[in-house]
């Protein structure tokens, strides 16, 4: 009885409730690291490249699997909104995901240690920034005061300390910082902080695909990760165009979005000529989508993700489609993103069947 006892694995939080989103063009052995933090919750695996390449999946671990052919399946001609040969694919797997929750990662990010050398449960602490309110209207100093050992400072107005609801966990990365093509040719630097902070309302901030939690029934329609990759002028700013509505958005409905904790180890450094190439149009871009974003307000009718991510679609195509005619592109892919999230997501929705796996 005591060894069945030492057998069995405690619960993890929210097993039920969340979906792993990883986008991938190789083998995942990955996991086996993350196995003693991921394998009792399912993964949605989106295969972005060759659709016939088999992909290898650790034994034990619960998941579907979706390759193009299963995008172009399932979304018919609203899959030309999902990006190919980028990692923005993984957006298709927020969309087929039935859970409340969703933690997303890259397959060249590991379990990172703290100072202590304490490996990090990385999705843990996610989920414990999602249970937990944000402060997004007014800015506690002594960072997160509903984390472990904090509190709300002198000052802070007690009529504010229930906060607003956490839509976003955006958590940061060791050893290969996110880093710009630029600033990755002449800036190798990256620290541990043990902080979180609720990035306050009105401010913008850069995300990060590779280690990210978020409510999906709360702000999923609204992560969509935008036309990158093959055939189109720009790449590695699919999370940037996500983040940028999201925030607006969160904004608009009063949820809060934190960053910092939690750490993962990113271990690959990708060549930065080649994301020079990818980003060259979105340096020169962000320039002009930063204030669009900065100055756009959402009128009080927009009382729905969806009503808010449409009204953005038709201001993007106004406005940044005069920068280039690619914005206009993406605004109709912004349209028919929300479409699809519609048709898959309503009661009489399509069923997004794929191969599922359970490897014993």
């Amino acid at each position: 009885m005591a060894q069945l006892y030492s057998s069995m694995k405690p619960t993890p939080m929210l097993k039920d409730e969340l979906d792993i989103v990883i986008p991938t063009i190789r083998n995942l052995d990955f996991l086996e690291m993350w196995r003693p933090f991921f394998e009792q919750y399912h993964l949605i695996i989106v295969q972005d490249g060759d659709p016939s390449r088999t992909i290898n999946i650790p034994k034990g671990f619960d998941y579907e699997l979706y390759n193009r052919n299963d995008i172009n399946r399932i979304l018919g001609p609203k899959a030309s909104c999902i990006s190919f040969k980028d990692s923005a694919c993984r957006c298709f797997g927020y969309m087929v995901s039935k859970k409340k929750y969703i933690y997303t990662i890259d397959d060249d990010c590991f379990v990172a240690k703290d100072p202590s050398g304490k490996e990090i449960n990385a999705l843990e602490h996610h989920i414990k920034n999602l249970l937990t309110p944000s402060t997004p209207h007014f800015f506690n100093t002594l960072y997160d005061p509903y984390g472990d050992g904090a509190d709300f400072v002198r000052g802070y107005p007690f009529s504010m300390r229930e906060g607003a609801i956490t839509a976003v966990s955006h958590g940061l990365w060791l050893n290969i910082p996110d880093y710009d093509a630029p600033t990755q040719l002449l800036s190798w630097l990256c620290r541990y902080v043990d902080a979180v902070m609720t990035i306050p309302k009105g401010t913008l901030f850069p995300m990060c695909g590779m280690n990210l939690a978020f409510d999906r029934e709360l702000i999923g329609p609204a992560m969509y990760f935008g036309l990158m990759g093959d055939g189109q002028p720009i790449g590695r700013y699919d999370d940037m165009w996500a983040g940028w509505c999201v925030k607006v958005i969160c904004d608009h409905m009063g949820w809060g979005v934190k960053t910092g904790l939690p750490y993962i180890w990113h271990s690959k450094a990708s060549n930065p000529f080649v994301n020079l190439r990818k980003e060259y149009n979105g340096i020169f871009w962000q320039e002009e989508a930063i204030p669009f974003f900065q100055s756009l307000t959402l009128p009080k009718e927009c009382t729905s993700v969806q009503q808010c991510y449409m009204e953005m679609a038709k201001l993007v195509k106004e406005k940044l489609g005069k920068v280039d005619p690619y914005f206009v592109k993406l605004a109709d892919g912004m349209v028919t993103w929300i479409e699809a999230w519609e048709e898959l997501n309503s009661p009489d929705g399509t069923e997004a069947n794929a191969p599922n796996g359970k490897d014993e």
